[in-house]
């Protein structure tokens, strides 16, 4: 029996990181007894509220996770798309009253330091269950 089903929205920008984030993460999810049982892809980062917000109204839907990675480029557009996102995200998970874990690496890291981060989905996947469980206990 599964524990919790948990949504997954996945930037496709910088795919080749996000696809290993999310296989880490369904392994993650098996370990914990749990499914992702919805994967929800969308162009970047900075687009996940609205998927978000989606996966969060469904009643079989217990936590959603994000996957994405915020590579820096010549200006500050990773910093503003990183702390949008994050604030907007960190907004549905309270408005929803379910966790919304913050799989997301960056900003300010390279393309090898996003490679060396991809192991964030599965601790996507480790906070998400981790709250469903202590707010059973509330």
């Amino acid at each position: 029996m599964v524990k919790y089903k948990i949504g997954a929205v996945v930037a496709e920008f910088n795919y080749d990181i996000t696809h290993m984030m999310l296989e880490l993460a369904k392994e993650e999810a098996k370990i914990r007894e749990c499914e992702i049982t919805q994967v929800v892809p969308v162009p970047g980062v900075f687009d996940m509220p609205l998927a978000i917000k989606k996966l969060l109204e469904k009643d079989d839907i217990d936590a959603v996770i994000t996957l994405g990675a915020v590579i820096e480029g010549s200006t500050d557009h990773d910093q503003i798309v990183a702390q949008h996102a994050s604030r907007k995200i960190a907004d549905l998970s309270l408005e929803s009253g379910k966790p919304v874990a913050l799989g997301i690496s960056g900003p300010g890291m390279t393309r090898l330091d996003a490679h060396k981060r991809i192991e964030y989905g599965k601790r996507a996947v480790e906070s998400a269950v981790k709250m469903c469980t202590r707010l059973e206990k509330i």
